[in-house]
C-alpha cells in the first residue's frame, strides 16, 4: 500500500525538492502540496495525508506542527527555529495520540555522521567551537544543525571547558554560546549548507567539517523518515534515532 504524503511549503526550494524525491519513489505518493495562504488541517483531512512534511520557516513551524499532530498525520519537521521547550510540548501531544514523527535539524547522512562524530570527539576535547555557514536566504541563526551539535556535545562531555576572563570589544564577536559551545553563523552568497566542528587540546587541534552542495543531498533523509515515522509512536528529535 502507498504512504499518503503532503509537502507542506511546496513552493520553498525544499519544498519542491521533496515533491520530485516523493514522485520518483514507488512506495510514496504524493497527494497535497499546500503553502502560506494554504488551510493546512483542512488538506490533511480530505487529502487523508498519512505524513506531511514541513518545509517553511521558523515563524510557523511551531504552529504547523500542532496542526499536523491534532489532524492524526505524522509530522515530518525539517523546518529550524523550534525552541526546547516548543519539542517537549510537541513530544507531549505526540505521546497523548500515539503518533510517530520526528523533527530533524538536518537530513543529511553525512551531516549526521558529523554530528555523531563531533559527539564522540566531545569526551575528549573539552574545549569546542562551532561554525555554520548557510545561504543569505536563510532567516534563522543558528542553525538547528548547529544547535543539535552543541546540545550532543554537551550531554557527553567529560570535562568542564576552560574558563577565561573574556572581554568583547564588539557585541556577538564570540559568537553564541550554548552549553560552553560558542556557535558562529555566517551567511554568504555562494554557499548553501556548511558546518565545521572545532575541537581544541593540549597542542593540537581537530575539526570535523561537514559540505553539502545540493538540497537533493537531503532527500535520502527525507525520504526515510517518510517510511519509518508510521513505525514509532512518538516524536524523535533527530534523524540519527532512525538511522
Amino acid at each position: 500500500m502507498l504512504t499518503r504524503i503532503l509537502v507542506n511549503g511546496a513552493n520553498g526550494r525544499m519544498g519542491q525538492e521533496a515533491v520530485k524525491a516523493i514522485k520518483a519513489t514507488h512506495d510514496l505518493i504524493l497527494v497535497g502540496q499546500t503553502s502560506r495562504d494554504d488551510d493546512l488541517a483542512q488538506l490533511i483531512n480530505s487529502t487523508q495525508a498519512q505524513v506531511v512534511i514541513d518545509f517553511t520557516n521558523a515563524e510557523v513551524v511551531f504552529a504547523n506542527s500542532k496542526a499536523i499532530i491534532e489532524a492524526g498525520a505524522h509530522p515530518v519537521i525539517g523546518t529550524s527555529g523550534l525552541f526546547a521547550d516548543q519539542i517537549e510540548q510537541l513530544q507531549a501531544l505526540s505521546a497523548a495520540k500515539q503518533l510517530g514523527g520526528i523533527i530533524a535539524p538536518n537530513f543529511s547522512i553525512g551531516a549526521i555522521l558529523m554530528m555523531r562524530f563531533a559527539a564522540e570527539a566531545a569526551r575528549y576535547f573539552a574545549n569546542a567551537e562551532i561554525i555554520e555557514i548557510h545561504h543569505p536566504d536563510k532567516l534563522d541563526a543558528p542553525s538547528g544543525t548547529a544547535v543539535k551539535t552543541a546540545e550532543m556535545m554537551a550531554k557527553v562531555r567529560r570535562e568542564r571547558p576552560l574558563q577565561r576572563t573574556e572581554k568583547e570589544l564588539l557585541p556577538g564577536a564570540r559568537g553564541a554560546n550554548l552549553a560552553e559551545v560558542h556557535i558562529h553563523s555566517l551567511r554568504l552568497p555562494g554557499t548553501l549548507a556548511e558546518q565545521e566542528v572545532l575541537l581544541g587540546g593540549a597542542g593540537e587541534t581537530l575539526s570535523i567539517r561537514h559540505h553539502t552542495l545540493s538540497r537533493e543531498t537531503f532527500m535520502t533523509g527525507v525520504l526515510l523518515a517518510c517510511r519509518k515515522v508510521l513505525e514509532l509512536d512518538t516524536l524523535v528529535y533527530g534523524l540519527e534515532n532512525l538511522v
